[in-house]
């Protein structure tokens, strides 16, 4: 039973289809809480365009937008893969490496505004959960965290969107593109629809599909090369112009989506071959 002490929650907030739902959501359950959305700026781009509209629209006081670009990357990005850390031996950790900035700056939110709880809206079945709940159990022992998906009864992604139907909640999703998505400056995940058959190939040339890349087809024949300049480790320069890690990551997206999604792992590895 959800406790009606609380007043105040602070919501870790993207603006994607869980936690569009979870605004009202805690409003219905947690007897009219107060809910300040925060939404951690680590590359997101457009997806933080129009953010606080929606969630002072859906149920929110207020929104804090976090820039914690240039500390993702010098501090976390830079440093993990200095260490040579990456999952099963091939996954960069694109998701993994951003949680821990972010459950810090929402926690430091939390403390400012006098908060009872913090919620996020991580599944009960992944590993995001932990790296939020960690990490905030680190900065804010106290702290109650939610858990939307560990209480409530919705099952899917399709009940979600019934969900926000009925709450007139808007969404920039549809049933047909219903993919759940993770962008930052570092990489995008995608999962879902077709992605949940490994029978099914990416569909690469889908309208949509790819935002950082083209597929292999629409590359050009020739190869790209880049000069990369490095001090203590860590890039400072591309191409002989000195860049700050922000603009370091930004240009060599640039580069590696000129050539083909499929040699973004490769080309990001090769940072530190």
């Amino acid at each position: 039973m959800a406790d009606k002490k609380i007043k105040k929650i602070v919501l870790a907030y993207s603006g994607g289809l869980d936690t569009s739902i979870i605004i009202p959501w805690l409003k219905e359950n947690y007897d009219n809480p107060e809910i300040i959305a925060v939404s951690g700026d680590v590359g997101q781009g457009t997806e933080l365009d129009g953010l606080e509209e929606k969630a002072i629209k859906t149920g929110a006081s207020k929104l804090y937008v976090l820039d914690l670009k240039e500390e993702f990357i010098q501090d976390y990005v830079y440093e993990t893969l200095k260490a040579g850390a990456k999952y099963e031996g091939e996954y960069l950790l694109g998701t993994a490496f951003a949680r821990p900035i972010i459950a810090k700056g929402i926690v430091d939110i939390a403390k400012k505004e006098g908060a009872d709880a913090i919620c996020h809206g991580c599944t009960g079945k992944g590993n995001d959960q932990v790296r939020f709940e960690l990490t905030i159990k680190a900065f804010a022992p106290e702290m109650k965290i939610i858990a939307p998906w560990r209480e409530w009864n919705i099952k899917s992604r399709e009940e979600e969107i019934e969900y926000a139907e009925a709450h007139n909640v808007p969404l920039k999703i549809n049933r047909e593109t219903n993919y759940s998505k993770d962008k930052n400056l570092w990489h995008l995940s995608h999962e879902g629809l077709d992605l949940e058959d490994p029978a099914n190939e990416p569909q690469y040339d889908k309208e949509g599909f790819l935002e950082m890349g083209v597929s292999p087809e629409k590359a050009p024949d020739q190869p790209a090369y880049i000069t990369l300049s490095f001090e203590k480790g860590k890039p400072v320069a591309l191409d002989g112009v000195k860049l700050n890690g922000t603009e370091m990551v930004k240009s060599s997206t640039k580069s590696a989506a000129r050539t083909a999604s499929a040699s973004w792992t490769s080309w990001r590895t090769a940072w530190w071959a």
